[in-house]
């Protein structure tokens, strides 16, 4: 018990032996997240707190779920090797792989037949969507189709949210969504998508999860039997839960309060795919009488780092997090580092190059190219770092580039899985093949990798499934491991040391000491499809967790023109590289950064008084708001202007601008580009887009009463 406590700092020991239920932990970037949820779990189990076989913690990939059991096995709470392969061992999965496994064994149970899971939507959605335009209508050769695979993400998207297909268009348009297609074409696909599941006798991946909430609506006896199986619940990047996850969730607490959640408002940035950081904002309200610990150290990377990265939230968080504008800076406990330092280069592919030749003189014996990652906005960005690093000859992988049921080695052993069953042997006589055949130990490192990984999750889905089958357990892969990656290297690499190219996303839970992140342009950084002042905000936050993951070395770069298909196109870079020189200059001792125009400043400051007196109090009573006093004959023209783009764009009027913006924009009366962008609730996006015709209103309309 000691040990458990003994190497924390004093938030660290208290997330960890606090009797307070429920529990959210506040857990920052490098904050020592899984080090601090592992422990709890342990102390609660070692000291009589919990029972091992009834803690469940849920993750969302199953390397955070191995993680997991890995550290509580050393902690003497787990598996002997870490895997879940025991009736003692505390059970960790992620919310698909735990929902499917309990539903297996209810149609098991009740003498029903499981549905066959569909692996992808397009097997069902090509058809219904064919060669279509964006306007529904049938194309001809050559005219632009519709992507199936956009129309699944939108409908992902929806049932992530609880939306069927008779609500899909309200709620996109409430949500400010904009769809590659009219709204009501989607909701009509969605709906003759839902209709031939139905008729075919199939689910989809994202049904378990609802399935498993409605059982625990639905049939008392299942409900009561997993509520006495998991009574003491964990939840890792609780930011991230989407609403019909969270239904769940309610269903396996059923009114009790055993809860602990560890999460990061200011790492919420999939909330484009379903995920709600609401709920994490929001949780005191969700479960009355919770406690909520804030860890505000940061053990991973270097103070300058840290600053930096700070310095880009601005407003983004969802809650006080303590870091906005990086005056709250989380504490760096790791000693001084370099500076971050920003280039700008000729081209995209001078910029991969130039990173390349970087990487090349760093790397030595005490810098293994597994040192180093360069991080990009897109999937698509990494092509041309794939061809600059193979002519360094750099070993290196690209973070999925391949899905892990699609390795050759992978693809064979389920073959012959198929086979025994069809002999009738065992699921465990396959099992002690496949694990003879990685102790014989022959093929390449990477296939050893991938059999092991193989090996792995059949422990894993023995621990679910008191009675264990070919069948079942191949359902259940398809269900827990459909998006996964191949743990080795891609082209060029060598298992294990390797530089990695991975997007903003794809980085968010892993780490180097040397970090490159490219591309930082307007367009990309944010992306332009960022319309919204909330989706530009979780670009900012997207930009900070991408930050968050240099140890010791941040660069920062961007290509003056890049290249779209055969055309040049000049680039800008993003503007919140003016807040990453800033932070750098202020850490140089050379604060350059110049106020805003007097007019804007007063403006700025009365709504960060507002904003602090709403926050002491529910009822608005601070300071008058920046927007409470709008020039008349601005607003009016603002409005007029709005309703007119919003025509244009078949859009609602709020996705251009909220009221409360163009009041803001009325009352401050910008002259510049620069002061328009200090105006709060105005982003770089959209000043980029509508700046101009803002700045043009102003003048014109700004003399009349």
């Amino acid at each position: 018990m000691e040990a458990l406590l003994r190497d924390l700092d004093e938030r660290q020991r208290e997330a960890v032996a606090t009797p307070a239920s429920p529990l959210c932990i506040l857990a920052g970037a490098g904050s020592g997240k899984t080090r601090v949820l592992t422990r709890r779990i342990a102390h609660r189990v070692l000291t009589g707190d919990a029972d091992a076989p009834h803690v469940l913690a849920l993750t969302f990939t199953r390397k955070a779920a191995g993680e997991l059991r890995s550290r509580l096995a050393r902690l003497g709470v787990g598996g002997s090797n870490g895997d879940a392969s025991s009736a003692a061992n505390v059970v960790a999965g992620t919310f698909h792989a735990v929902a499917y496994a309990q539903l297996r064994r209810r149609w098991a149970d009740r003498g029903e037949r499981p549905p066959a899971l569909l692996e992808r939507k397009l097997r069902i959605l090509g058809p219904i969507v064919g060669n279509r335009r964006p306007d529904g209508r049938r194309g001809t050769v050559g005219s632009p189709a519709v992507q199936p695979a956009d129309i699944a993400s939108e409908i992902e998207w929806a049932k992530a949210r609880l939306v069927p297909a008779s609500q899909y268009e309200v709620e996109a348009a409430r949500a400010g969504r904009t769809p590659p297609v009219p709204a009501a074409q989607i909701a009509a696909w969605y709906e003759r998508y839902e209709a031939e599941k139905k008729r075919r006798g199939v689910v989809d991946f994202d049904d378990l999860l609802t399935l498993a909430a409605r059982a625990f609506e639905t049939d008392d006896e299942f409900a009561a039997t997993q509520r006495w199986r998991f009574r003491h619940l964990f939840v890792d990047e609780f930011q991230d839960v989407n609403p019909v996850q969270f239904h769940l969730l309610r269903g396996w607490l059923g009114g009790r309060d055993d809860l602990c959640v560890v999460g990061d408002p200011n790492q919420a940035i999939y909330s484009w795919n379903g995920a709600d950081p609401r709920l994490l904002a929001n949780f005191d309200q969700l479960f009355p009488g919770a406690t909520t610990v804030r860890l505000d150290h940061n053990y991973r990377s270097t103070p300058q780092v840290v600053s930096t990265a700070a310095a880009v939230l601005g407003d983004s968080s969802g809650t006080d997090s303590g870091t906005e504008g990086g005056d709250g800076a989380p504490q760096a406990h790791r000693p001084d580092g370099p500076l971050p330092t920003i280039r700008s280069f000729s081209s995209e592919k001078a910029e991969a190059n130039g990173i390349a030749a970087a990487i090349r003189r760093q790397h030595g014996p005490t810098r293994p190219w597994s040192s180093f990652a360069v991080l990009t906005r897109t999937n698509a960005q990494a092509l041309v770092f794939e061809e600059a690093l193979r002519s360094a000859q750099i070993p290196f992988r690209i973070r999925g580039a391949g899905r892990f049921l699609d390795q050759p080695e992978i693809v064979e052993a389920l073959i012959a899985l198929d086979a025994d069953a069809a002999r009738g042997v065992l699921f465990a006589g396959f099992v002690s093949d496949l694990e003879a055949m990685v102790r014989d130990g022959t093929g390449s490192e990477e296939r050893l990798a991938n059999l092991q990984n193989l090996v792995r999750l059949t422990r894993e889905y023995t621990a679910l499934d008191a009675a264990p089958s070919a069948g079942a357990f191949r359902s259940w892969l398809t269900a827990t491991a459909r998006d996964d990656e191949p743990d080795a290297p891609g082209d060029g690499g060598r298992v294990g040391d390797a530089v990695e190219v991975v997007t903003f996303h794809r980085a968010k839970g892993l780490e180097w000491p040397v970090v490159f992140v490219a591309g930082l342009e307007r367009g990309l950084v944010p992306i332009a499809r960022a319309e919204s002042d909330e989706a530009e905000a979780e670009e900012r936050r997207l930009l900070y967790v991408a930050l968050t993951r240099a140890e010791e070395q941040l660069h920062c770069s961007w290509a003056e023109r890049r290249t779209f298909g055969e055309a040049a196109v000049a680039r800008h870079p993003s503007p919140w590289l003016a807040d990453i020189e800033d932070a750098v200059a202020r850490l140089a001792g050379d604060d350059v950064r110049r106020p805003p125009p007097e007019n804007v400043r007063r403006f700025v400051e009365r709504e960060r008084a507002r904003r602090a007196g709403r926050a002491r109090s529910p009822l608005r009573t601070g300071p008058a708001a920046l927007g409470d006093a709008p020039h008349p004959g601005v607003f009016a023209a603002l409005k007029a202007w709005r309703s007119k783009a919003a025509r244009a764009a078949q859009v609602p009027a709020h996705v251009i601008f909220h009221d409360t913006t163009l009041a803001a924009v009325a009352e401050a009366c910008p002259a510049t580009r620069d002061a328009l962008l200090e105006i709060p609730g105005l982003g770089p996006v959209k000043a980029e887009r509508y700046g101009d015709e803002l700045l043009r209103l102003v003048a014109e309309h700004g003399h009349t009463a």
